[in-house]
């Protein structure tokens, strides 16, 4: 599907990279931009100090910083002449991912900022609302990196999968637009209810027929963890984005254990699109 409504969700933090590269999305793809700007706020009942004027002057000065972010962000969307929405909220973790869902419903794709990323509460609520809660495609947005929704070159995650075929259908213009689809299997596992005796070929086979041109990559590990192999993959290719599915094992594990996704979360060098 095409994206015309982005959500971009950013915080307090790195708000400026943050805003530009919503803004360069957003007319890139000509696309609506709705800025939700999140602050993660402790609830009296579970603060270390009495419900109080200490704990009202602290959460004053967040959403006054968080104030400070959305002006800032409806300015530079004024200045660019793009069609935006913008809103904020600072709350505990648990309110702002039940209002990120409400906003997920009706918009194509949600961008997470550097700022979100960095804050361990803010991204478990992004990840939760848009991935699981509203199963929204999820961008993940890398430091130091412009970022854009038109890559030319595209690494697939692939390990057959339920959640990879999501992450593929939701990408599917993406992948149709691109130069090069690098289908990249980590160790694959070539028995009939693992990747099959032709690990990639059965997927590889459903986007030839989208018009995509798609390259399968059968990549040993050597022993080293698959997100490592994934990151140096992608470097050594050039590619300029990544599409894999979310969370192989339930949430519950891969919150105990970690994971490839947790891993790619905490350090990818180039965006993610997540999807379940």
């Amino acid at each position: 599907m095409a994206f015309k409504t982005v959500l971009a969700t950013i915080g307090a933090t790195h708000a400026q990279q943050d805003i530009d590269r919503a803004i360069a999305i957003a007319i890139e793809l000509d696309a609506h931009l709705s800025f939700l700007v999140l602050g993660s706020a402790v609830p009296p009942f579970n603060a270390d100090y009495p419900f109080t004027a200490v704990w009202i002057d602290d959460r004053q000065e967040k959403t006054a910083a968080l104030l400070s972010v959305q002006e800032k962000a409806a300015q530079a969307c004024r200045t660019n002449g793009i069609s935006f929405d913008i809103s904020h909220r600072c709350e505990d973790r648990f309110v702002i991912e039940h209002d990120i869902a409400l906003r997920a419903m009706y918009v194509d794709v949600v961008l997470m900022g550097i700022g979100v990323r960095k804050d361990i509460d803010l991204r478990e609520a992004v990840i939760s609302a848009a991935v699981f809660d509203t199963r929204t495609p999820l961008i993940i947005l890398p430091e130091g990196s412009n970022a854009n929704l038109r890559p030319k070159n595209v690494c697939v995650a692939w390990n057959s999968r339920v959640e990879a075929v999501s992450a593929v259908r939701a990408s599917m213009d993406l992948l149709k637009d691109a130069d090069e689809v690098h289908l990249t299997l980590v160790d694959p596992n070539f028995a009939h209810y693992g990747n099959g005796g032709e690990p990639g070929a059965d997927i590889a086979a459903f986007l030839s027929r989208h018009g995509v041109d798609v390259v399968i990559e059968q990549v040993a590990s050597g022993g080293r963890p698959t997100e490592d192999v994934l990151r140096q993959h992608v470097t050594e290719i050039g590619c300029d984005m990544i599409v894999m599915g979310s969370y192989g094992h339930s949430r519950l594990r891969e919150r105990i254990f970690g994971g490839v996704t947790a891993a790619i979360l905490e350090d990818c060098p180039v965006p993610v699109l997540m999807a379940r």
